[in-house]
C-alpha cells in the first residue's frame, strides 16, 4: 500500500504522497499541494525541498558517502580519469573503449577557439577576474554556434565543445591576467595535460612538458568536483535552462552561482587563512582557540551536506602529500593546515561539532602546489563541476514532464495605496 502523509488544515483533511528514491529517502510530494488547499511551503534556502528528482548524484552526508551514477567516489577518483568520469555523469555509463576514443578524440577536435573569439580577450581590462571573463566568454559561446540556440541533448557536439573550450577559455584567462600571449592547445596531450600546457607555457621557454603527478592530481580535483547533487550553481542551471535558454545561456549562469565565496570560492578563503595565521606567527593551536572562543572564523572545516568527514577530504589529503613530497616543496601553509587539522580531530569541541576538513581545505593546497593563483582557484572549481551541469541539464531537458522554474513567496509588503501625483506630495 502506498504510503500517504496527512495535512489537516481548515477543518479539512489533505493526503500526499510519499516518494521513495533508490536509498529510502523519502519526500513528500507537494506538487497539488496549491490547487487543492490554497496554501504554499516556505522553505528558504530550499533545505528542505526536493526540486527534482535525478540518477545522476547520491550524497549520505551522514555517512560519508558520495555517488556518481551508483559508482563510489573512492573508486573514480583512483581508477578513472576526467574524461572517462565526464562521460559517465553525462551519459549515465561508463564508456567502452571506442566510446571513451570517440568521446576523447571530439574534446581534442574542439579545444581550439574561434579566431574572432580569441580576440574578445583583449577587450577585458588586465585586472578582470578570471570569472568575470569565464562567465561572460562562455555565453559568447552562443553567438558563434547559433545553431546551439534550440536546446539539442542529443547533440554531443555542443556538449563536447562546451567541455572543451571551457578549459581553453580558463587557461586564456590566466595568460592574459599575466600580460602574456595566449598559448593555443596541443592536440597529443590528453585534457589535464593540455590544460597545464596552455597555462603555464611562455613563448620564451622550453616547450612546456606536463608532469605526469601534477596531470594526476588535477585529474583528481576535476572528478571530486564534478558533481554534489541540487546544490546552489547547480541548481541555477536547471532554473535557467528550465526557461529552455541555450546550453550556454545556463552554463554561463552556473558559473556565475559558483563565484560567490560561500560556493566555489571556500577554498581561496582556506588559502587566506592559513596566510593569515602564518603572518600571526603560526601558532595554530592559539588560532583554534579563538576559533573556539568565536574571535576567529575557522574556513574549510564542516559541511552543510556532510555530518560526517567529506569523503572527497580524504582522498585530496592522500594526493597533497603525494604531490608536495614529488614536488620537493617544503609548504608552510601545508604545514599549518595539517596542524589545524590534529588539533580539530583532537578536540572534543570540534569532534561533537563535526567539524572535519572538507574538499575546500585541501583543494587550495593542491592547487598552490602546481602554481595555480587563489583567483583561478574558482575557475578549475567549474571546470572540475562542467560535466555536471551538463548531465543536469541534459537530464532535465529529457524529462518530458519539465516546466519551467517558478517559485512563489509570502509577499510582506505594503497593502494597496492610492497614487499621488508628484506636485501633490
Amino acid at each position: 500500500m502506498d504510503q500517504k502523509a496527512k495535512l489537516e488544515y481548515d477543518d479539512m483533511s489533505y493526503e500526499m504522497p510519499i516518494v521513495e528514491g533508490t536509498y529510502a529517502e523519502r519526500a513528500i510530494d507537494i506538487r497539488t499541494l496549491r490547487k487543492d488547499t490554497g496554501l504554499i511551503t516556505l522553505d528558504s534556502g530550499y533545505m528542505n525541498t526536493g526540486a527534482t528528482e535525478s540518477e545522476i548524484t547520491f550524497i549520505n552526508g551522514e555517512e560519508g558517502i558520495l555517488l556518481y551514477r551508483g559508482y563510489p567516489i573512492e573508486q573514480l577518483a583512483e581508477q578513472s580519469t576526467f574524461v572517462e568520469t565526464s562521460y559517465l555523469l553525462i551519459y549515465g555509463e561508463l564508456p567502452n573503449e571506442t566510446q571513451l576514443e570517440e568521446f576523447s578524440t571530439m574534446l581534442t577536435y574542439h579545444s581550439m577557439l574561434h579566431e574572432d573569439m580569441r580576440h574578445l580577450f583583449d577587450g577585458f581590462p588586465s585586472a578582470a577576474h578570471p570569472m568575470a571573463i569565464l562567465s561572460s566568454m562562455v555565453s559568447a559561446l552562443s553567438a558563434y554556434y547559433p545553431d546551439s540556440l534550440e536546446p539539442d541533448t542529443h547533440n554531443q557536439q555542443h556538449i563536447a565543445r562546451l567541455l572543451s573550450k571551457l578549459r581553453t577559455i580558463a587557461a586564456f584567462s590566466y595568460q592574459k591576467k599575466q600580460g602574456r600571449p595566449v598559448q593555443y592547445p596541443r592536440n597529443e596531450l590528453d585534457y589535464c595535460g593540455n590544460f597545464l600546457h596552455m597555462m603555464f607555457s611562455h613563448p620564451a621557454e622550453p616547450l612546456y612538458e606536463p608532469d605526469p603527478e601534477m596531470v594526476r592530481a588535477l585529474n583528481v580535483l576535476l572528478i571530486l568536483h564534478a558533481d554534489h547533487e541540487q546544490n546552489c550553481s547547480t541548481s541555477t542551471v536547471r532554473l535557467v535552462g528550465s526557461s529552455q535558454a541555450n546550453l550556454y545561456a545556463a552554463i554561463s549562469a552556473g558559473i556565475s552561482a559558483l563565484w560567490g565565496p560561500l560556493h566555489g570560492g571556500a577554498n581561496q578563503a582556506v588559502i587566506d587563512m592559513l596566510r593569515e595565521i602564518r603572518d600571526e606567527g603560526g601558532d595554530p593551536k592559539t588560532f583554534m582557540q579563538q576559533v573556539k572562543s568565536r574571535e576567529r572564523r575557522l574556513m574549510g572545516f564542516g559541511h552543510r551536506v556532510y555530518k560526517n568527514f567529506d569523503p572527497r577530504a580524504m582522498i585530496l589529503k592522500k594526493y597533497a602529500d603525494r604531490l608536495l613530497s614529488h614536488l620537493h616543496i617544503n609548504d608552510e601553509l601545508f604545514d599549518i593546515a595539517r596542524q589545524l587539522e590534529d588539533v580539530a580531530l583532537s578536540d572534543d569541541y570540534f569532534i561533537e561539532r563535526k567539524l572535519y576538513p572538507n574538499v575546500d581545505f585541501y583543494s587550495g593546497i593542491i592547487y598552490r602546489a602546481m602554481g595555480i593563483p587563489t583567483e583561478m582557484f574558482t575557475v578549475l572549481f567549474a571546470m572540475g563541476r562542467i560535466p555536471g551541469w551538463i548531465a543536469h541539464w541534459k537530464e532535465m531537458m529529457d524529462d518530458p514532464n519539465v516546466r519551467i522554474g517558478r517559485p512563489r513567496q509570502i509577499y510582506t509588503g505594503a497593502t494597496r495605496r492610492e497614487y499621488v501625483p508628484v506636485t501633490d506630495r
